[in-house]
């Protein structure tokens, strides 16, 4: 069996924490050895708290922690990219579980990878002007 690192969002440090559903705002990642009991903790913090673009970097950082598998509940568009980008597998749809738990799903082969994000684009649209009521005039010559 090849030695794979899990990271799964998490609500806490610890692998009796619940997973927390959200990717790019989980408030970090339990990572763990896919042999033995090892596990470590990477903080989301900061990744919480940009307006726009936490989920690549949330994927930026696991990528840069060597983790070759994601556990999370959702997963946007752009970070599913590039956490793919990066050759990193994505299980979705993980949620109301302990992280010790979902570790142990994947680790008896009861999750699938996904081949798609589960979630949609947050941010940055939605928010249009608004503008145009109909009312043309018609623009005749003018002198």
């Amino acid at each position: 069996m090849q030695m794979k690192r899990i990271a799964v969002s998490s609500e806490g440090p610890l692998l009796d924490d619940m997973v927390d559903p959200r990717f790019g705002r989980a408030a970090g990642f339990v990572v763990v050895e896919q042999v033995g009991n090892a596990s470590s903790y990477i903080d989301n913090g900061a990744s919480q708290v940009m307006a726009q673009g936490a989920g690549i970097q949330a994927a930026q950082n696991l990528a840069n922690a060597g983790v070759e598998v994601v556990i999370s509940g959702f997963v946007g568009p752009k970070a599913f990219q590039a956490l793919s980008a990066a050759g990193i597998q994505v299980i979705q749809n993980v949620e109301g579980v302990t992280v010790g738990q979902a570790v142990e799903r994947f680790k008896r082969g009861e999750l699938t990878v996904a081949d798609a994000p589960n979630s949609q684009a947050h941010g940055g649209a939605g928010r249009g002007s608004g503008q145009g009521s109909g009312q043309g005039r018609s623009q005749g010559a003018r002198r």
